[in-house]
C-alpha cells in the first residue's frame, strides 16, 4: 500500500514537473566503483609485492600510502581530463550540427525523417513529427546529438567525478594497509597481517559491489558477489605477481 502510494505520488503532475525542471541528477557510481576497485587492487599489489620480498611492515606502509596518494591523484586527474574531453566533444558536435543545419537544412530534415521512420512513424504522422522538431532549432540540434551521435545532453561534472574517484581510491585503497598500520601502532596485535589484509580486501570488493547494487536498485548480494569475483581475480593476479617478484628479489 505504501509502495503504491509512493509511485502514485512520484507520478503526479506536480512531481513530474518538479523532476523535469530540476533536470537529471549527477550520478558518480561509476567513478566511485572505478576508484574503489583500483585503489584496493593496487594497494594490495604493493602489499603482496613487498610482503613477498620479506620487507618490513614500515616499508609496506610507506609504499602503500605513497601509492594511494600518487596513483589516486593520477586516476582523479585522468578522470577529470576524460570527463572534460567528453564535455568538449559534446559542445563541438553541437556546433557542428548548427553549422550543418545552416548549410544543408534539407539534408538534416531528411536525417530527422529517417530517424523517426525507423521508430515506426510513417505518413502524415511522420511529417508532423519532422515539422515539430525542425521548427525548434534547439530541439532539432539536441535530437541529432542524441539520435545520430548517441550523446548525452547532460555534460559531466569533471571536478565531482575526479573527487569521487580520488575519495573512493583513498578510502578503499587504505583498507589493505589497516592490519599493518595497527601492528605499527600496536606491535604484535595481528599475528598474520598479510592474511588479514587479503580478507579485508575481499570484503572491500563485496562491500563496494553491494553498495553499488543498492544504489542502482539491483540485488545487493548478487552485485556484491559479482564485484568480489572480478576484484578477487585482480587481487589474485596481484598476489601472483608479488609472489614471483618476491622470489626474484630474494635470489
Amino acid at each position: 500500500m505504501h509502495k503504491g502510494g509512493h509511485w502514485e505520488h512520484s507520478h503526479s503532475p506536480e512531481a513530474i514537473r518538479s523532476r523535469l525542471e530540476a533536470g537529471p541528477r549527477g550520478v558518480y557510481v561509476r567513478d566511485f566503483v572505478y576508484g574503489a576497485i583500483d585503489g584496493a587492487v593496487t594497494t594490495f599489489a604493493v602489499v603482496s609485492g613487498v610482503a613477498g620480498a620479506g620487507m618490513s611492515s614500515g616499508v609496506i606502509i610507506i609504499l602503500g600510502l605513497a601509492n594511494i596518494l600518487a596513483d589516486g591523484f593520477s586516476m582523479a586527474v585522468s578522470n577529470y581530463l576524460g570527463t572534460k574531453a567528453d564535455n568538449e566533444h559534446l559542445e563541438n558536435q553541437r556546433q557542428t550540427e548548427h553549422e550543418e543545419i545552416d548549410q544543408h537544412p534539407e539534408g538534416e530534415r531528411e536525417e530527422i525523417r529517417q530517424i523517426y521512420a525507423s521508430k515506426g512513424f510513417s505518413g502524415q504522422q511522420l511529417e508532423d513529427v519532422v515539422e515539430v522538431i525542425t521548427a525548434d532549432r534547439r530541439q532539432w540540434v539536441e535530437t541529432m546529438l542524441q539520435e545520430e551521435h548517441g550523446l548525452s545532453l547532460q555534460p559531466g561534472n569533471a571536478r565531482a567525478a575526479a573527487l569521487a574517484t580520488f575519495v573512493a581510491f583513498g578510502v578503499v585503497g587504505a583498507l589493505p594497509l589497516t592490519p599493518f598500520l595497527l601492528n605499527w601502532f600496536f606491535p604484535g596485535l595481528i599475528a598474520a597481517p598479510f592474511l588479514v589484509s587479503l580478507v579485508v580486501t575481499l570484503c572491500a570488493f563485496f562491500g563496494v559491489g553491494a553498495l553499488k547494487g543498492r544504489f542502482v536498485q539491483v540485488n545487493g548480494w548478487r552485485s556484491g558477489l559479482e564485484t568480489l569475483l572480478v576484484g578477487g581475480v585482480a587481487a589474485g593476479l596481484a598476489y601472483g605477481a608479488g609472489f614471483v617478484l618476491g622470489n626474484f628479489v630474494q635470489v
